[in-house]
């Protein structure tokens, strides 16, 4: 699945909101967004996700970076799922995205 980043609104700080959008290669959109709930630079960042489709079921992400030889190991935790459908399709995603990540920073 290939997608294509429309628009990101940031503001990284306690406490701040994202909102981010994309249209997936079969034409399908995509909005999610929520607020960042810690903020430590070159360290941790922990948010709430929600699809703008179903705002009522928030969850919460969490990424952490730790210096790892010359480069950075990075945790990543996604959370507080409305149900095990909800988990599954999430981890698909974000899998899908954290491979590209690695294939980019390689």
């Amino acid at each position: 699945m290939n997608t294509a980043t429309l628009q990101a609104e940031l503001d990284v700080r306690l406490g701040g909101r994202y909102r981010i959008s994309f249209i997936r290669d079969d034409g399908e959109y995509f909005e999610a967004g929520g607020h960042y709930r810690e903020v430590v630079p070159n360290e941790l960042l922990v948010f709430t996700w929600a699809w703008h489709s179903t705002p009522e079921r928030e969850s919460l992400v969490t990424i952490s970076l730790k210096p790892d030889g010359a480069g950075t190991l990075m945790v990543f935790h996604h959370a507080q799922f409305f149900d095990e459908t909800a988990r599954d399709n999430h981890e698909r995603g974000w899998s899908s995205f954290l491979d590209k990540l690695d294939a980019f920073v390689a």
